[in-house]
Order: structure tokens, then C-alpha cells, then sequence
């Protein structure tokens, strides 16, 4: 179990106490009550808003044990004009990605998507209409928007897609409950380019990735923007990172590789 899952557990076991000793015996001191449920809400929140401390979800977030290499993941697209460039930086070292796309997006540049698969990558959902209130919805709207994106990446790439990487990466119990009905497998990670963001330059992401990439880390990073059609630092990043990988005796691989890894150590 992840350490931040059975603290809350067991503060959520600390809470209900304070609740029952509140009850039957003398309450403590209202300053004491309202630092323990300002505590537990800080908890609470950490978790949805800290995908990598697994609190409502086994998501995977960094390689199995002894894992070599690095994963490259790229959210928010396809893009008719950012998303080719990463392919062509891609292929030129012959590295091998994951794409988490926005379904609407699939949709709207189906080729795109097909040429991923065409050219070894892995392809996961980032939700239909990556809502950024994802996590504060029913889970009757959480399912019918995942159910879509599937809907919709299947007829474009005639695969049931396996891989989920939530909005935002904010996860709740619903997010958890939904995606492990519907089989998906929950994708987080352990480095980010932070390339998403407006003052993010080409050369801030490659010293961010630079400097904490490791054999394990899966990084994050971006083919498209959000919303929008300016262009994230990622995809002129990507050839200094990629060189960066290199010059660092390090591989970029499949996800798929190491899903294939952990199931094979757990059978």
C-alpha cells in the first residue's frame, strides 16, 4: 500500500475517534478540533491534487523495480501542427513514446492518431473532453466521458485503449472506481518539463529534464496545448532532451515494456 494511502486511513481512523470521544466524553479544545480537520482536509486534497502519491489509485507513476530506461509521455494533443514535429524528432533517435490524447482531439485529427500507432507508439486517453473540473464530477459524467474517449480512440485506431491519464492528473475515489470498471490502466509520472505552462521556454523543460531524469522516470511532457493552438515548449525542447537522454547512457522505451515487465514479475 502507498505510504500517503495508509496515512490517510489512519487518519481518517484518528478522525472518527476524535468524533466518537467528542460525543460521549468531554469535546477537546476547539482549537485542536479545527488543526485536525484543517490537517485531514490538507490530506484529502493532497490526494487528488498529488497524482504520484497514489492516495485513491495504484497508478503507475515511475518504472517497475530494477526498471532501465526512460519513458516519454505527451498529453493534450494531437496538434495538426506541434504533434508532427515530436513524431519527427521521435524518429529520428527511433524513440518510442506514449501519447495520452484528448478524444475530442482524436477525433478531430484521427490520422494522426493512427500514425502514432503506425509508428510504434503507444497511445492512451487523457479523457473525451478533458474537463479541468474532471475530479468534482458524478461518477455517471466521469463514465460517460471515459466511455466516449474509448469509443472514440477504438473506431480511430481499431484498439480498445488500455492506458488513462486523468485531466490534470487529479484523481478522486470516483476517478479510481471508474477507470478500474472500465480496465484502465492509470498512467501518472515522476518528472515533469513543466513545458505547459506560459513562461515555460525550450530551454527551462530541457534543464528541468536534464537534471531529474533517471533510468525509471517517466516525464511529462506536451504535443499540444490545452486549449488553443499556441505552441507548448515541449515539442522545441524535444531533440535537446532527447540528446540529453543520450549523452546520460540512458533509453527511451515503450510504457508498454514496462507493463509488460510488472506483469510478468507478478506471475
Amino acid at each position: 500500500m502507498p505510504t500517503a494511502r495508509a496515512v490517510l486511513y489512519a487518519s481518517t481512523a484518528a478522525v472518527v475517534v476524535l468524533a466518537l470521544r467528542s460525543m460521549l466524553l468531554t469535546p477537546p479544545p476547539l482549537s485542536w478540533s479545527l488543526g485536525a480537520l484543517a490537517g485531514y482536509l490538507a490530506l484529502v486534497l493532497s490526494g487528488v491534487f498529488v497524482l504520484r502519491w497514489r492516495v485513491f489509485v495504484d497508478a503507475i507513476v515511475r518504472g517497475p523495480k530494477n526498471a532501465r530506461g526512460v519513458v516519454l509521455t505527451f498529453d493534450d494533443g494531437p496538434d495538426p501542427v506541434w504533434t508532427p514535429r515530436v513524431l519527427a524528432a521521435l524518429e529520428a533517435t527511433l524513440s518510442k513514446a506514449t501519447f495520452f490524447v484528448i478524444g475530442r482531439k482524436a477525433e478531430a485529427h484521427a490520422d494522426l492518431v493512427r500514425e502514432m500507432i503506425r509508428r510504434g507508439h503507444d497511445v492512451g486517453l487523457h479523457s473525451y473532453e478533458h474537463d479541468r473540473l474532471f475530479a468534482l464530477r458524478s461518477e455517471r459524467r466521469v463514465r460517460a466521458d471515459l466511455e466516449r474517449g474509448m469509443t472514440a480512440l477504438a473506431a480511430i485506431t481499431g484498439r480498445r485503449p488500455l492506458l488513462f491519464r486523468p485531466p490534470i492528473g487529479h484523481t478522486n475515489p470516483v476517478i479510481a472506481r471508474v477507470a478500474e470498471a472500465l480496465d484502465l490502466v492509470v498512467v501518472g509520472w515522476s518528472l515533469s518539463g513543466h513545458d505547459g505552462t506560459s513562461r515555460a521556454t525550450p530551454e527551462s523543460v530541457t534543464a528541468r529534464v536534464r537534471g531529474g531524469v533517471r533510468d525509471g522516470s517517466i516525464v511529462l511532457l506536451h504535443d499540444a496545448s490545452e486549449r488553443g493552438t499556441h505552441e507548448p515548449a515541449g515539442p522545441r525542447a524535444l531533440p535537446e532532451i532527447l540528446r540529453a537522454i543520450d549523452a546520460a547512457n540512458l533509453a527511451v522505451v515503450p510504457l508498454s515494456t514496462w507493463l509488460a515487465q510488472a506483469d510478468g514479475s507478478s506471475t
